[in-house]
Formats: C-alpha cells, structure tokens, sequence
C-alpha cells in the first residue's frame, strides 16, 4: 500500500471530527466565526509542524519562492470561500447531506490538475472518482422521491448550486496546495507539506482576522468565549490539513480527493451518534458506491 492510502484516511477522519466541531461552534458563532476557527486555531499547531519537523527530524527549512507564495494565494482565497459555503450549507439540509453536494470536488479537481498542472489521471482512477461521485449524488437526493426529474430538481436547486460552488473552489484550492508544496523542490515531501500548510493557515488567518476587525468585531468577541472547542477545531483541522499537503505532494489532487470521500462514511457515524440523525437505504446504497470507488483506488494505487 502507498503511504498517501493511509494518510488521506486518517486526514479524512481528523477533518470529520473538525466539521462535527464546527458545526456545534455554528451554534455559538456565525459562519464567519465558525469557518475562522480552523484557521486561527491551527495557525499554532501548523508552526509546531514545521519546527519538530526541523528540531526533531533535523530537516532542513524549505525556501518559499514566487511561485509558492502565489499558489499559497490562491489556495488558501478559494479554500475560506469553499468552507464559508459549506458552513453555510448547514443551515439549510441535514449535517450529513449539508456536506454531499460539495463532493464532486475529485472531478473538478481533475479538471483543474490537468489545467493548471497538465496531469492526467489514468482510466481507472477516473472510473473509481466517478463511482464515488455517483455515491454522493445519490446520497444528496436521498429524502426526495427516486426520479429523474427529482434529481434534476435537485441538482439546479439553491442548495446543490452552492454546493458545487463550494466544490469547484475546493477542487481549485486542493490542486493549487499540490502545486504550491511541488514548486518548493524540497527538501522532502514531509517539510514542503509543513510548509505550505503553515504559510497557507498563516495568509488565511490574516485575511479573515483583518475582515472580522473591519466588519464584524462582535464575531471576535463570541469566538474568543468558545476557545476551548476552537483549539479543538483548529488542532484537529491543522493535523486533518498536514495529512491532505503531504498526501497531495505524493499524489495527484483529484485522486487524493477521491479517496477522501471516505469522510461521508466518518460523517454519517456523526450524524447517527451525535446529532441523532436518521440515514435511509438509498443514502446506504449511495455509502456503498463511495466505498466500493475508494476500493478501486486503493487496488489501482
């Protein structure tokens, strides 16, 4: 098995645990708030990466360049506007669902990597990406009546609309992650991940705090009496974010995004434990379809 197989799935179940924090701090905070938090509160954890990795490992610093810092840009804009969507999506479906229609991020990722990056992913991957997508899709039209038209309906609706615009920019931001730890050229996979996470958190961070001090300072003032599952969201989200660069700096983004579909399964145990939501046998039909594509990807990797 190759060693991005078993980071993705750890980094998918650590980012499950991230949204399930989320959604409780949505209850406290609003969107802006409850989408700061992965950022501010994982900035610290992201320097710890990158200085054990130095201390204890005895890596070498990365050297950031021109190209980095723009990729850097650019995945983590379109990343805060993926997540401020997919929060928002919470207010209006169910926790499980909420997060289904931003899932055909693996498709449009491949469309970007071979954009941006000129790679292609082979058949096989393309048929288990597909498998998996079908599996969402399915799962996103699970509490309506089976029919052509439903699923029409429901892909033009207000709610998969944002979904897939949330997926589009988190398709944009995972390949552009790829591309930033790829244009560092070292000095190791493990270190140019750090790095570009801990650049990547620290611009977002920024960016949101500033927006928040112009516009909303109340929003600052609620976050900070929800500290504690802050450090929570923002620990696990960073870890969750460590798993997702190093994995892509192995892998081809749609192909890393594809396997991490895996989450879905992650989420819908949340939602039967946690939140005591009730899941039907097409969004099982669909759980089994996600499975059976990671199944293939795993075989083809």
């Amino acid at each position: 098995m190759e060693l991005w197989i078993p980071i993705t799935i750890a980094a998918a179940f650590l980012q499950n645990l991230r949204s399930v924090a989320q959604k409780h701090l949505k209850g406290v905070m609003g969107t802006t708030g409850a989408t700061f938090v992965r950022f501010g509160f994982g900035l610290p954890f992201a320097v710890l990466f990158v200085l054990a990795l130095h201390v204890f490992a005895n890596f070498a610093f990365a050297q950031p360049n021109g190209r980095f810092l723009v990729w850097v840009l650019v995945g983590g804009t379109t990343q805060i506007a993926a997540n401020f969507l997919l929060i928002h999506l919470f207010s209006f479906r169910n926790f499980a669902v909420g997060t289904a229609y931003s899932r055909t991020e693996p498709v449009q990722a491949a469309v970007f990597g071979l954009i941006f990056l000129g790679e292609l992913a082979g058949p096989g991957a393309l048929a288990a990406i597909a498998i998996t997508v079908v599996g969402v899709m399915l799962i996103s039209v699970a509490h309506t009546t089976m029919s052509w038209r439903n699923l029409f309906a429901s892909l033009v609706s207000r709610n998969a609309l944002i979904g897939l615009a949330s997926g589009t920019l988190f398709g944009i931001a995972a390949v552009s992650y790829r591309a930033a730890s790829l244009s560092l050229g070292g000095p190791n996979f493990l270190m140019q991940a750090a790095t570009t996470l801990m650049f990547t958190i620290g611009f977002q961070t920024v960016l949101m705090a500033s927006w928040m001090l112009w516009r909303d300072r109340d929003e600052l003032v609620r976050i900070g009496r929800a500290w504690k599952p802050s450090l929570f969201a923002g620990f696990v989200g960073a870890t969750a974010s460590l798993g997702w660069f190093t994995a892509m700096t192995l892998q081809q983004a749609a192909v890393v995004k594809a396997l991490a579909q895996v989450e879905m399964i992650f989420t819908f145990a949340s939602s039967v434990y946690f939140f005591g939501e009730r899941i039907n046998r097409t969004e099982v039909a669909g759980c089994v379809l996600i499975v059976a594509g990671i199944m293939a990807l795993m075989l083809i990797g």
